[in-house]
């Protein structure tokens, strides 16, 4: 504990026999006895509060953690959900298409009476 030994006990013994006398030692060493105990009990007491409070900082880390990433899913969801709503928007009228319309604009090649395949290859119909 503190480096003291038994002969050095045994030294701080006879002192305290010497200094406080045979009839106040037993009092001596049971008020030292439950301050030693005291002190035990608030180091405790202390440790267990920084054990405490290192849960609570993991537990608050972890929810910032999971709050960071929820609100980073929330931004890409968002831009996803943005990124759909410009692609899916006819340019002309800025009008949004739904899925039950299926109108497909008419392309040069269909008002000219080509076939599209033929297009592509490059022959008349």
């Amino acid at each position: 504990m503190f480096g003291i030994g038994f002969p050095e006990l045994l030294l701080i013994l006879a002192i305290a026999l010497i200094v406080v006398g045979p009839s106040k030692l037993p009092d001596l060493a049971r008020a030292l006895g439950r301050g030693y105990a005291e002190f035990r009990k608030a180091t405790n007491e202390l440790k267990a509060t920084f054990d405490q409070d290192d849960t609570v900082r993991e537990i608050k880390q972890e929810f910032r953690s999971a709050q960071h990433e929820l609100k980073s899913q929330v931004n890409s969801w968002q831009h996803l959900k943005e990124a759909n709503a410009t692609s899916s928007s006819d340019p002309e009228t800025g009008e949004a298409k739904t899925e039950g319309s299926e109108q497909i604009a008419a392309s040069p090649a269909d008002s000219a009476g080509i076939d599209p395949d033929a297009a592509k290859t490059g022959k008349d119909a």
